[in-house]
């Protein structure tokens, strides 16, 4: 007989079937008799000890073998926690009560306890690190996820390569740091080799995440040209193309809609421009892999809205950055001149944007763009009707005919040179093309005409090509030399991306990004603040007038 197993020969009062649901499990009827099993995990949750269980069980006039249940529950216990992979979570079953105590010293992975079923659920991220922690604690893991079944990759990756002196330091401070970590090296530095050597290092299955298509065929040449991994260990995971493979590339977007099919596959997380993962729906990604190892990406990973705090503990902190004029004077990037290049409103557009401005004055005062943007996500019809007018502002700012003409004044200047014109908005982006008679890319531009502008363009030996800032994703033409930012910008980040698309060393190639700024708005104080930020204070500025 079980020697948990009691038995009660008569009827059950409800209160009296209800008390003993509160030490035992019920089981059934049998011979007339309803059949309990005392549950280990009720009793500790009670606090009570054997004599009180035994004298509860027997007031009942229940049936039970007295010296085995003292016996068994005397026993030292062993402690399990069973792991299985739920849809989206890791499940935790413990086998015991989970007092205050042990909840506290777990309470870094944020389980949420699941009532229906008595399961605790975290996020697959945290699966090596609860395994470490549950086993510190004495209890005995059975693992039943099949994470991490298969890590090893099948093939030992060679280099085909020559790693500079700053993308294998860069590699020495990732596996110092446990295999976790970012590394920040300007565009155009090689920080895909910088991950393809990674990979290498470890020889184990790798999910690499990157923006866009045309990211995926870039890692790809990258990979094939850097390395001598077979085509066949490479997998593509984005819109049409669904194939998993030891080293899978996946945009962003399929990434994580799909993160539950991909995770259990990969040891090695590759997260190309990292700074993208904090969005909401982007962090998924990183929160729904168990892999342990973790390498991020950027030029620059920190955001404007503080969220890049937001990465270390899912990613690992910066363990490696390089700045584009470190680089430049060691000679691996271009050398390159920042001018800002001030512009006055038409009278037109300053009556307007003076007449905005003193009703946006008059909706919330001086309150901070911040505040505003608060108060309006909360529903205040005054801050939506200021963020309005702040939007119209700003477009006559970006929109400015002043700005265009110094555009088409400096890429007449800069004439025989390749020159990306970097523009925010769509209309902006389609006349400056035409006045400039340059190639066109938005965020709109079919991907078999974005392939055939991009080619265009490479194959001149001059020329202007005008993108808007989702346009200029994956953009790589090594020998653009001339930048030109229509706007300026408070962001380090979209800056240093922007300086980083003209740096691709050349023979006696000096690049030269320009900076549009108009007088009185806000765009003069946002560049002197980017400039204040540490991470761009090597970048070197030029001239701040060329009127």
């Amino acid at each position: 007989m079980d020697p948990l197993e009691i038995r009660v020969c008569r009827w059950l009062s409800e209160e009296e079937f209800e008390e003993l649901l509160e030490y035992t499990d019920y089981v059934g009827r049998e011979g007339g008799c309803s059949v309990f099993r005392v549950s280990r995990v009720k009793v500790s949750r009670k606090s009570v000890d054997a004599e009180d269980l035994v004298a509860l069980l027997s007031d009942i006039g229940a049936e039970f073998d007295e010296g085995s249940l003292r016996e068994h529950l005397s026993r030292p216990r062993r402690r399990v926690v069973e792991l299985t992979y739920c849809p989206e979570y890791l499940c935790a079953r413990f086998s015991f009560f989970l007092g205050e105590d042990l909840r506290g010293a777990l309470s870094e992975f944020g389980m949420r306890y699941r009532r229906r079923d008595g399961v605790f659920l975290l996020h697959p991220c945290y699966y090596g690190s609860f395994v470490e922690a549950a086993r510190r604690l004495g209890i005995d893991v059975v693992d039943k996820t099949g994470f991490l079944a298969r890590a090893e990759l099948g093939h030992r990756i060679s280099l085909r390569m020559v790693l500079r002196d700053y993308q294998r330091e860069a590699l020495e401070r990732w596996v110092k740091s446990g295999h976790r970590g970012i590394v920040a090296l300007p565009t155009g530095s090689g920080k895909t080799l910088v991950a393809i050597a990674a990979i290498a290092e470890v020889g184990e299955r790798a999910l690499v995440v990157v923006m866009t298509k045309d990211h995926v065929r870039q890692w790809y040449e990258e990979l094939s040209k850097a390395s001598d991994v077979p085509p066949e260990l490479v997998g593509f995971y984005y819109s049409e193309e669904k194939r998993l493979a030891p080293i899978t590339i996946a945009t962003y977007q399929s990434a994580s809609r799909y993160i539950e099919r991909l995770a259990p596959h990969f040891s090695l997380l590759v997260i190309d421009e990292v700074h993208h993962l904090p969005s909401e729906k982007f962090r998924a990604i990183a929160l729904g892999s168990p892999a342990p190892k973790r390498l991020g990406l950027s030029a620059t990973p920190y955001r404007e809205d503080g969220r890049h705090v937001e990465l270390f503990p899912l990613m690992g902190g910066v363990v490696y950055y390089k700045s584009p004029a470190e680089l430049a004077e060691a000679g691996y990037l271009a050398q390159y001149e920042v001018m800002t290049v001030r512009v006055s409103l038409k009278p037109d557009e300053r009556r307007r944007y003076l007449e905005l401005k003193k009703k946006y004055r008059e909706l919330v005062g001086w309150a901070k763009f911040g505040e505003v943007l608060e108060a309006a996500r909360r529903g205040d019809r005054r801050a939506v009707e200021a963020l309005k007018l702040a939007t119209e502002m700003r477009k006559i700012v970006q929109m400015s005919k002043s700005k265009v003409e110094k555009v088409k004044e400096i890429a007449e200047r800069e004439r025989g040179s390749k020159i990306i014109v970097f523009a925010h908005y769509v209309d902006l982006a389609r006349e400056l093309a035409k006045e400039l008679n340059g190639l066109l890319l938005t965020g709109d531009t079919e991907e078999s005409e974005r392939m055939r502008t991009l080619r265009s363009f490479r194959e001149s030996r001059e020329g202007v090509l005008v993108v808007t800032t989702v346009g200029d994703e994956g953009l790589d033409i090594p020998d653009a030399a001339v930048g030109i930012l229509v706007a300026g910008t408070s962001s380090p980040r979209e800056f240093v991306q922007r300086l980083g698309r003209l740096l691709r060393p050349g023979p006696g190639k000096v690049a030269k990004l320009y900076e549009i700024v108009t007088r009185g708005t806000a765009e003069e104080l946002h560049a002197r603040r980017r400039k204040d930020l540490s991470v761009v204070k090597e970048l070197e500025v030029g001239e701040e007038d060329r009127e």
